[in-house]
């Protein structure tokens, strides 16, 4: 009769005493705010009150100086809250754990020291390998914001900015109608006796719900098309009021798109907005109607749509104006500075009363879902996948 062979050994199979977990005290954090660098990008992380609500938890913060200004935010106001202003741009980055709204660029990751965490916006589509390969040599832990669950599974960072660009594409559109822009005179408000302007909404998501909202607060006309009968449910259910939707079929889009004013379109795919409105349909639009296409960033759903910038921001194609902005929120960077502040207070709060990210990351399976990078292990599937990089499951490595 043969043997069978354990792969434990004697020692390994007698009873052992029970170890259990001694959690850490709470931390002090060490957060250095350094000045976005980016072009036109004018948002800071942190608010002064956010920081003096840090302060009074025991916690230290370096600021380079004028990183608020863009926000309309001074260095005065950050001292008075507490924080430390410095000129010295690597004595920001040298701190344990750093803040930014952009991703850190190659230049500014050598300055930065190893084991630091970095805690920024990721832009998957605008990265290339070589930044996560140097992420990885210095044994950066970096968490995206955009990527980030709250307890309803949502992603607060990402609905918080889409709010915010929901409403300006309706404010633009009002200043790009008014003829101080060369615009076709018309004014957003229900006149009496005046026929009310057409919007037609193209996606029913965050950005969609809230330029409804604010369209219909300035007395248009709203039309709204989405391929989700969910979404399309429930952005008339927080709106409370009865509204056109329709699903996105071509024959219906076309004829209001050819009565429209503005068109604002806020459809999103997985890793390429969708084309929803084709050339030939732009063709039949009014002259001097206009576009606002949020979807840019991912590519835009206008075949017309080509990319522009905050100092440029409009081109006419077809009698139709274009505007194609990424990153429309940073037009209003006070308004969104407040916003992404709001996000990050409560999470850094916490992962100091927990005694560090770590174990934080443990616990909290919405802040683990931002996570792409452990002590120089990248852990982000969708990363890895798109340059063809090793990743890990972080469950593997945080138990």
């Amino acid at each position: 009769m043969n043997k069978i062979l354990s792969p434990f050994t004697k020692q390994q199979l007698l009873p052992q005493e029970e170890t259990l977990e001694i959690f850490k005290k709470k931390g002090d954090l060490f957060i250095g705010i350094p000045k976005e660098t980016a072009y036109k990008e004018k948002r800071v992380c942190l608010t002064p009150d956010a920081v003096y609500a840090l302060v009074c938890n025991g916690h230290r913060v370096l600021l380079e100086s004028g990183a608020g200004e863009g926000a309309n935010f001074s260095d005065k106001d950050y001292s008075e809250a507490g924080a430390e202003i410095t000129k010295d741009t690597e004595k920001v980055f040298a701190c344990p754990m750093i803040l930014k709204v952009e991703p850190p660029s190659l230049e500014q990751i050598k300055l930065i020291n190893p084991q630091t965490i970095i805690i920024s916006a990721l832009q998957l589509k605008t990265q290339h390998k070589k930044y996560f390969e140097t992420l990885a040599a210095k044994r950066i832990t970096a968490l995206a914001f955009e990527f980030i669950r709250d307890s309803d599974n949502a992603y607060p960072a990402v609905k918080s900015l889409s709010e915010i660009a929901g409403t300006a594409s309706v404010l633009i559109a009002a200043e790009l109608l008014s003829d101080a822009n060369t615009g076709n005179g018309l004014m957003f408000g229900n006149i009496s006796g005046v026929p009310p302007l057409e919007v037609v909404i193209l996606g029913a998501g965050t950005v969609g719900e809230f330029a409804s909202r604010s369209a219909i607060g300035l007395g248009a006309n709203v039309k709204v098309f989405d391929n989700s009968l969910t979404k399309l449910r429930r952005i008339q259910t927080h709106l409370g009021r009865p509204l056109y939707t329709s699903t996105i079929q071509p024959k219906n889009l076309t004829k209001a798109l050819k009565r429209c004013d503005v068109v604002i379109g806020a459809v999103r795919g997985t890793n390429r907005a969708p084309i929803v409105v084709t050339e030939n349909m732009v063709q039949h639009m009014k002259k001097g109607a206009i576009i606002i296409d949020v979807s840019i960033d991912m590519g835009g759903c206008f075949e017309t749509s080509e990319v522009t910038s905050h100092k440029h921001p409009t081109f006419v194609k077809h009698n139709v104006v274009h505007y194609c902005v990424p990153n429309i929120p940073a037009r209003y960077s006070r308004t969104a500075s407040v916003s992404i502040s709001n996000i990050f207070t409560p999470y850094l709060l916490k992962i100091a009363e927990d005694g560090g990210l770590e174990n934080s990351l443990r616990f909290d399976r919405g802040l683990k879902n931002g996570l792409y990078f452990y002590h120089g292990i990248l852990t982000s599937k969708s990363v890895g996948e798109w340059f063809g990089l090793e990743y890990s499951d972080i469950n593997l490595l945080i138990f």
